[in-house]
């Protein structure tokens, strides 16, 4: 929807006093591309993956001491939150995070078809229970 001429020159004028009080955080935040930064993220849990790896091969190395085993078990976190953390990157640089479109699936012939979000346990429990003292 587009704004009224009013708004417009409030948003211009807000913006102007945001390029008086601080030019260079403005310019900043103007010129940045988001993927940028989901660029950065993805390298930086490159490096964690391959921190948790050392992590990991120094632990499985030493000898079976408490560290060792601390050591193997921190690497293989480490490797999990970042490979998780790398995902996540990645998906939202690509544009997968977003609302997700489903596709249309074919009606298969006898199978019924359902309408709208599927009730959850707690309420399909009490829709029995409604029913149970109503037949009585």
């Amino acid at each position: 929807m587009p704004l009224s001429e009013h708004e417009q020159r409030l948003l211009d004028q807000i913006e102007q006093a945001l390029y008086a009080e601080d030019p260079k955080w403005a310019n900043t935040v103007r010129t940045r591309d988001p993927r940028n930064h989901y660029k950065r993220r993805l390298i930086k849990a490159s490096i964690g993956f391959v921190l948790g790896v050392v992590l990991l091969m120094v632990g499985v190395v030493t000898t079976f001491t408490p560290l060792g085993v601390a050591l193997g078990v921190g690497g293989f976190v480490v490797m999990l939150a970042s490979s998780l953390w790398g995902l996540s990157s990645w998906k939202r640089m690509n544009g997968f995070g977003a609302d997700p479109a489903t596709p249309a699936q074919p009606r298969q012939p006898g199978r019924n078809v359902r309408r709208g979000p599927r009730p959850g346990f707690m309420e399909r429990m009490e829709e029995r229970w409604r029913r149970r003292h109503d037949e009585r």
